[in-house]
């Protein structure tokens, strides 16, 4: 069975990171790997930044002058293949960077979790590290959307299990 090293770093001040979150985090970059039967040895990079620097990147690498909640950077060869890591041989797919302060605000916007909403992310730029693309079409969007939630109810994080009620809150 193949499997991922994931790197997490925290780079930001702004939100404590929750315990467990650099498991759940783990949890789902090996989840998307399986459900898309990557079946090779990879090594993923996750970043939490603040607003300022997520915003500062978003500017520099699409020319976005604002805050986002996550970004990812795929790691491919200038020939487009695969780039290896000689001292493993695992695939490096690439690097993710959330905006910890983005995820607590969204979560609360839509009334889940934050564990949901970090999942979802990390979800989210995993599949955008392999080479899908909501951005090009409707049916794109679909498709990822659709491998999103399929991953995140396998993992038990899905939108309906995961629905924050105002009881719950106290």
């Amino acid at each position: 069975m193949a499997k991922i090293k994931v790197y997490v770093k925290n780079n930001q001040t702004e939100v404590k990171v929750p315990v467990g979150i650099k498991l759940l985090i783990r949890k789902c970059c090996s989840a998307v790997l399986v459900t898309e039967k990557f079946g090779k040895d990879a090594e993923v990079s996750v970043s939490f930044v603040s607003n300022e620097e997520i915003k500062n990147l978003n500017k520099i690498y699409r020319d976005k002058d604002s805050v986002t909640d996550v970004l990812s950077f795929p790691l491919t060869g200038e020939d487009g293949t695969e780039e290896i890591n000689p001292e493993t041989g695992a695939v490096q797919l690439g690097d993710i960077v959330i905006s910890l302060e983005t995820a607590v605000k969204q979560a609360q916007n839509f009334g889940h979790s934050l564990n949901r909403e970090i999942g979802f992310l990390t979800v989210h730029s995993m599949l955008h590290l392999l080479g899908y693309d909501h951005e090009t079409s409707q049916l794109d969007q679909r498709i990822m959307r659709e491998k999103e939630e399929a991953v995140l109810e396998e993992l038990g994080i899905s939108r309906d299990a995961t629905f924050v009620t105002q009881g719950d809150k106290d």
